[in-house]
């Protein structure tokens, strides 16, 4: 019997990139940060680098709180951009809409989730544009506050620059405020070629919920604030969410390593070009049909259920059949290899025939 392990170490996980493990870089500096004594609650010195290094990746000083999941992040985040009666404008695919069971709402006392349809999970300008002026005023109902935009979506395509730019004209001349959930963000940065600073607060954008578990970390995302007035009551929340670790320097080690010579883009750019292997080489076999362009490191795929219950029983795991009938969802890892996509590819091809 197959233990997770197994799945874990023959490299047939494709369920999501968190189930890879961490890279030998943040490993290594957790151990070493484990040595000596330090000063507690991010008065150390791997908080006091990850938050030069990040000041300097984002060309501008910028405020940076570690937390321990992607969900505090997220939530935080929105709970500083939104008042109680507000509205957070998202669309239906986000992760916050899906995926936080409701920590959206309990973080930030009550705000609504109003999501705004658009093609390829992104928000559509139009629909925005409507969204914005939706109510407002009206003492009767939720008044909309802050746009939230996935980078990655969760479907795996990318936000353009000019579209990122567009939303943030609209939410701006509205008067709402603007965060960008960046679970993936190193992968949109690595399809792009953009700067950090040109696809975030150069667009238009306030706070970023910026990822490093899907991507080579243990335990730390952080959030990264380009407007000082936020730094105040961003504080006090992660204190008061339990997000201030008294040994913070275990979150930070982390961070300090992903970032440092460039690890958090090369892991991205690995993990990007092998979805863009595995898409190619489904789309080369027959009765396979691709979905989309896997932009990032997310590909959706058609499979028959022939194929689907031979690759299951050879241990490989994916989501299949949650989102339709045949659909099936392959996210590829920095640690994953040409070898392992190829063996996939193989395997899809024998239980093809």
């Amino acid at each position: 019997m197959s233990t997770t392990t197994d799945v874990i170490g023959s490299n047939r996980a494709f369920i999501s990139d968190n189930m890879a493990g961490a890279s030998p870089e943040i490993a290594r500096a957790v151990a070493a940060a484990a040595a000596g004594h330090t000063l507690p609650y991010g008065n150390d010195p791997f908080t006091g680098s990850v938050r030069h290094q990040l000041s300097e990746i984002f060309e501008r000083d910028v405020e940076v709180f570690p937390v321990s999941t992607g969900t505090a992040a997220n939530c935080l985040a929105l709970a500083a951009l939104t008042p109680p009666w507000g509205s957070v404008l998202c669309h239906p695919d986000s992760h916050i809409n899906n995926d936080e069971c409701g920590a959206p709402e309990f973080f930030t006392n009550g705000a609504k989730l109003v999501t705004v349809l658009g093609d390829d999970s992104k928000i559509d300008p139009d629909a925005l544009r409507e969204a914005v002026r939706r109510k407002a005023g009206d003492v009767h109902s939720v008044q909309p506050s802050v746009v939230s935009i996935s980078q990655a979506t969760e479907s795996g395509s990318v936000y353009t620059l000019d579209e990122i730019r567009r939303l943030t004209v609209i939410a701006k001349d509205a008067g709402l405020r603007v965060h960008m959930d960046g679970a993936r963000f190193a992968n949109a940065l690595d399809h792009l070629g953009a700067t950090p600073a040109e696809m975030t607060w150069k667009t238009g954008i306030d706070v970023l919920s910026f990822g490093a578990t899907k991507n080579g970390g243990m335990t730390a995302d952080a959030i990264v604030s380009f407007d000082p007035a936020l730094a105040t009551e961003l504080a006090f929340r992660t204190k008061r969410a339990g997000q201030l670790a008294s040994k913070m320097r275990f979150h930070t080690a982390q961070l300090d390593a992903y970032l440092t010579d460039g690890l958090w883009l090369r892991n991205a750019r690995q993990a990007n070009t092998m979805a863009t292997r595995l898409g190619d080489g489904l789309k080369a076999l027959p009765g396979t049909e691709l979905l989309g362009s896997p932009q990032a490191n997310i590909l959706f795929c058609r499979l028959t259920q022939q194929v689907t219950e031979g690759l299951l029983a050879e241990g490989y795991t994916f989501y299949h059949d949650r989102w339709a009938p045949g659909i099936v969802r392959l996210v590829t890892s920095f640690s994953h290899t040409p070898e392992d996509i190829d063996q996939l590819l193989d395997a899809v091809r024998r239980h093809t025939r």
